[in-house]
């Protein structure tokens, strides 16, 4: 008994077995961070302004087009609507004046879905293909193409509006939705190729080397291997894409005609057209429904936007 006791009253004892019991005298693991510091302070002070500048012009849309036109005349646009009403809403949608026609936005919505749909097929798809070939499939003249790429990436679209008009009239394509389609495609084209291109490259190239030694092929490769592991970057193109194209307004009123103008050249028109009293709640309502669609997607793949932007970012 007498040994036991003098064991246990050395374990006790004993720094090294201390732990055990809790009978540590001195603290040991990670310093504990104070909550309230002069970092976090900058921190999320810079985050609540940067969000109350960003979020304060959308409370005021949101709230002035669920008002009506004699609240509005008050004056408060701070003040949320006294009675709520959607005919603002309505009225954007399906009876405010976008030039001669006054269906509002729904036949730009329509045009706009037209043109960006096989805009983002079209251009992903190709470009997914070129960031693959230039990353994994050495040919002759890659790097020279790979350039001229990137250099159109920083090409103003305005040096090009004219030179395209001209071959769209050649083509017979000005004025419809196919030459829209055709044109974002293109310009759409060289950074997404250079996005492409990094992700592939940052995929070990050993799953590569030995799909070539099991025999597989260029589409082989493509479908089976690269394609799979790349949502994140596939997810970052859907999303720059449809924002470009669903906002675009210098393509679209350039290149398109009145009967198939985007939703951003109806816009335009319903917010300056000079016919009548300014009705700033039809206003409001159209702008949010003219961005409905690009924060939506946002807001449905956030995370793989952000996983997929870094991993496609430039590298030395």
């Amino acid at each position: 008994m007498a040994d036991i006791r003098t064991a246990a009253t050395a374990a006790e004892t004993d720094p090294t077995t201390a732990g055990w019991n809790g009978a540590r005298s001195e603290p040991y693991g990670p310093r504990p961070r104070r909550i309230v510091s002069r970092r976090n302070i900058v921190v999320y002070g810079t985050l609540f302004v940067v969000a109350v500048y960003y979020l304060l012009p959308l409370y005021v849309m949101v709230v002035t087009s669920l008002k009506g036109m004699p609240e509005i005349r008050l004056g408060n646009i701070f003040s949320p609507p006294v009675e709520i009403t959607f005919e603002p809403w309505v009225k954007a949608w399906a009876e405010a004046c976008t030039g001669l026609n006054c269906d509002g936005l729904s036949r730009g919505f329509w045009n706009s879905v037209r043109i960006t749909v096989p805009s983002v097929i079209v251009s992903i798809a190709i470009a997914s293909v070129n960031g693959y070939a230039l990353a994994n499939w050495r040919f002759k003249g890659a790097d020279a193409f790979f350039t001229i790429l990137i250099l159109g990436a920083f090409i103003p679209y305005q040096v090009m509006l004219y030179p395209i008009v001209i071959l769209l009239r050649e083509m017979g394509l000005y004025g419809s939705i196919w030459g829209l389609v055709i044109v974002h495609s293109i310009f759409g084209m060289p950074i997404l190729t250079l996005l492409f291109r990094n992700y592939f490259t940052s995929i070990p190239v050993e799953l590569f080397k030995a799909a070539r030694v099991d025999g597989a092929g260029f589409w082989g490769i493509y479908f089976k291997i690269m394609l799979p592991m790349s949502l994140p970057i596939f997810v970052v193109a859907l999303i720059i894409q449809v924002t470009g194209i669903w906002n675009d307004f210098l393509f679209g009123v350039v290149y398109a005609r009145p009967d198939s103008y985007p939703m951003t050249v109806q816009l335009n028109n319903i917010v300056n057209s000079v016919q009548g009293v300014r009705e700033y709640n039809v206003n409001m309502a159209a702008t949010l429904l003219t961005g409905l669609v690009p924060l939506t997607i946002y807001f449905i793949s956030g995370k793989l936007f952000v996983r997929g932007i870094a991993a496609g970012a430039v590298k030395g």
